[in-house]
């Protein structure tokens, strides 16, 4: 049960690179996140987005992202209101999925956006990938407007408000 669960966001740093690309070779992350690039290193200086590592009784088990949904102006959450936090996600240890905690660890990090002044958190799963969305509704989320396609990617845009 994931309720009970007090999940911990601690910076992503330069340190972990070797931990997210361990995650990101697994298939039930590449399968969406496709195959990280050698050499590619996270901007982890970039101020529009903040990179976590997300834990639960100590050990790491998943990556999240929030970020300024006005800080690239082809963004296709730009419409959204100042201030309005875009998310990603992943978890990393496949014992991990199918639990809850998805939802769950989600669920936390809105609430702490919404704590700290954002009026709409957004994310843009693929539209194909069900597991997120079921997710992401559990957490709150609704669906803005059809499938589209972005710079990104093909993206179901969803929000939830505070």
């Amino acid at each position: 049960m994931t309720g009970a669960i007090r999940y911990t966001f601690r910076r992503a740093r330069a340190a972990d690179l070797e931990l997210l690309l361990a995650w990101q070779t697994r298939p039930h992350v590449r399968e969406w996140w496709g195959d990280p690039e050698p050499g590619k290193r996270r901007e982890f200086g970039d101020p529009r987005v903040a990179r976590w590592i997300v834990g639960a009784a100590g050990q790491p088990f998943a990556y999240m992202q929030d970020y300024t949904v006005h800080g690239w102006e082809d963004h296709h959450f730009y419409d959204l209101p100042a201030g309005s936090r875009g998310i990603d996600q992943f978890i990393g240890e496949p014992d991990m999925l199918g639990k809850g905690h998805g939802s769950a660890f989600i669920a936390q990090r809105i609430r702490a956006l919404f704590d700290e002044g954002a009026p709409v958190i957004a994310t843009d799963p693929h539209p194909d990938n069900a597991r997120a969305i079921a997710a992401y509704k559990k957490a709150g989320f609704r669906e803005l407007r059809a499938a589209e396609e972005t710079p990104w990617g093909r993206v179901l845009p969803m929000a939830i408000s505070r």
